[in-house]
């Protein structure tokens, strides 16, 4: 079956850490769009991280950004948006002041930290993009049209600890996930990569089955299981590998453009 969406991740799938995309991967993603396939992002960046990186491609094109919580294309028109719950963006808001958690906040396209330090000044320089440290309470006042929280730990074991402590606070109120071993990612319960390339080929008029997903990372999972043909990364852990329905290169050796090549081009 033609693929005609391919839906990709950007950090370790189509990028290489702080690197801009390959002119590999420019070519093939420009090739697939000349074969009849629409090529469009899906990431956990908010959609002014994200929109250089799609602009980069050179195709205007719907990109799914902040996990799934808004689609939009590279000219601004928006497809889907769910914002969470502001009442519970309070709460998590008071549940990380309480604990002395950093946390960062995407309301609207503003991006606001809880304190600017060295996991600020990481997040600014990989992701391209400022934000502004209002502290825990003005946090609590900007909770309006929020795509996304996040809070930034200082190893992968913490990671999962805190993880736990907002499961069992929270419960089904949020959604919690993972683009790196750091990061706990909150959006809406029912919001994921997976359910916005679904909600995308459903507005183009395409079957699940002519999607295909590329990734690397636990944030992928979802994606790639509900995509109709699923590429792992070379460099991503053996679960992502496991559920795929093949494995490519890795992102280094421009591993995106070997996937686009064999298994949408045909060469």
């Amino acid at each position: 079956m033609q693929i005609k969406l391919l839906a990709t991740d950007l950090d370790g799938t189509l990028l290489s850490s702080g690197k801009p995309v390959s002119e590999k991967n420019i070519a093939a993603a420009q090739a697939a769009a000349k074969a009849g396939t629409i090529v469009t992002i899906a990431t956990g960046r908010m959609y002014r991280a994200a929109l250089p990186v799609a602009e980069a491609l050179g195709l205007d094109v719907p990109i799914i950004t902040y996990n799934g919580a808004l689609i939009k294309s590279t000219s601004g028109k928006i497809y889907y948006q769910k914002f969470m719950d502001e009442e519970i963006c309070r709460q998590v808001t008071d549940f990380c002041a309480q604990r002395g958690w950093y946390l960062q906040t995407y309301s609207g396209e503003e991006l606001y930290y809880s304190d600017y330090n060295e996991f600020s000044r990481r997040y600014e320089h990989s992701q391209k993009v400022s934000g502004e440290s209002i502290g825990y309470e003005k946090l609590r006042e900007h909770v309006s049209d929020m795509y996304k929280m996040l809070i930034i730990t200082d190893s992968p074991d913490v990671t999962q600890d805190w993880m736990a402590e907002l499961k069992a606070e929270f419960g089904e109120s949020i959604t919690l996930t993972q683009s790196a071993p750091d990061f706990i990612e909150i959006i809406s319960p029912g919001v994921s990569k997976a359910s916005a390339l679904a909600k995308l080929a459903d507005i183009m008029g395409f079957d699940m089955q002519e999607t295909m997903a590329i990734g690397d990372a636990n944030n992928d999972l979802p994606l790639l299981k509900a995509a109709g043909f699923s590429v792992a990364m070379g460099n991503a852990a053996d679960n992502i590998k496991a559920v795929t329905d093949a494995v490519t290169g890795n992102c280094v050796d421009d591993g995106w453009a070997q996937a686009v090549y064999k298994y949408i081009l045909n060469k």
